[in-house]
């Protein structure tokens, strides 16, 4: 005799594994106990999949035993398959965000280490001019290309101490004045 039950089985295209358990109760009663089981399923959510059991005679699971299992077990499998490229797409989500964090600290503590140079820098200008030493002041300012943020009081700062150190061609005060004498 000639059955086709496993390709009818292998028909469903099912991903993990089937499991039948076959027990005769009685005469002609039978109990059968079908799960399906994907460890490539990494939710532990499915093992609350509980198996699916059907109850009759050998006649009656004969004529309508693909008719009962196909669709519960195809959805058994969607549904453990989505549950594995959920996972998948999830553990990817808390990676992107554990970059992202990463990164985002790491862009903070760049921007702090920044703004300490700054304020250092500075701090060193004003008791370099509280010595007198306008011209170490002005060196010792951060370049206004390094900090735009900061640029408009670094060049007002660097006015000033020009102010005491640079000499200004076209200053107020008069150049003294110088007469030649002329001969005849």
């Amino acid at each position: 005799m000639q059955t086709n039950f496993f390709r009818q089985i292998a028909k469903l295209n099912l991903s993990g594994d089937l499991q039948i358990t076959f027990r005769q109760t009685g005469e002609s009663n039978i109990i059968l106990s079908i799960l399906l089981n994907n460890e490539q399923c990494g939710d532990e959510a499915r093992k609350t999949i509980p198996p699916l059991t059907l109850r009759g005679t050998a006649e009656e699971l004969d004529n309508g035993f693909f008719e009962n299992v196909s669709v519960p077990l195809q959805s058994a499998s969607g549904l453990m398959v989505n549950m594995e490229s959920f996972m998948k797409q999830l553990e990817e989500a808390k990676k992107q965000s554990a970059m992202e964090k990463v990164k985002s600290d790491k862009e903070k503590k760049e921007k702090e280490a920044k703004e300490k140079k700054y304020k250092d820098a500075f701090q060193k200008a004003e008791e370099l001019e509280k010595e007198g030493n306008y011209k170490g002041a002005w060196s010792a300012l951060p370049k206004a290309s390094e900090y735009p943020d900061y640029a408009e009081t670094i060049r007002k700062k660097q006015d000033e101490y020009e102010r005491h150190f640079a000499h200004n061609l076209f200053s107020q005060k008069e150049m003294p004045s110088t007469t030649i004498n002329q001969q005849p």
